[in-house]
């Protein structure tokens, strides 16, 4: 269970970025995945709607279903902030960082990389030993 402090802070938060506790619509409603009979019997799932920016979220992380609104109610204020202010939240950016990275190779990019490649092999050959049998 987070702590009152962080309650606290997460309140302030909401409130900073103009999400009120009465624009909120919260539901329990039952989890779903593996877990077997106590995900199927237990409503711990938290679902969160904003109602004037209609962003919807959805939270089953934990077996507490204290735990899960507060979760919930954090992954609101990120999304909230991503779509309706436009700020990169830390998520976002990671996945900016791992799409450039799995980003393809211009064919420039790939022809300059080939040329240092046999520099460097040139380099390598020029400082072996002389071969006494030529």
């Amino acid at each position: 269970m987070p702590s009152p402090e962080k309650w606290k802070a997460l309140e302030a938060r909401m409130i900073k970025l103009g999400i009120l506790p009465s624009d909120l619509i919260e539901k329990f409603i039952r989890g779903s995945g593996s877990g077997g009979q106590k995900i199927n019997k237990t409503a711990s799932c938290v679902y969160l709607k904003h109602t004037p920016s209609g962003i919807e979220v959805k939270c089953q992380a934990e077996r507490s279903r204290e735990l899960n609104r507060f979760i919930a109610r954090k992954e609101l204020c990120e999304t909230f902030q991503e779509k309706i202010l436009g700020i990169q939240s830390a998520r976002q950016q990671a996945r900016e960082k791992i799409r450039r990275q799995k980003r393809r190779r211009s064919r420039r990019q790939k022809n300059r990389m080939l040329d240092d490649k046999s520099k460097q092999g040139e380099k390598k050959q020029q400082r072996q030993k002389p071969n006494h049998n030529d």
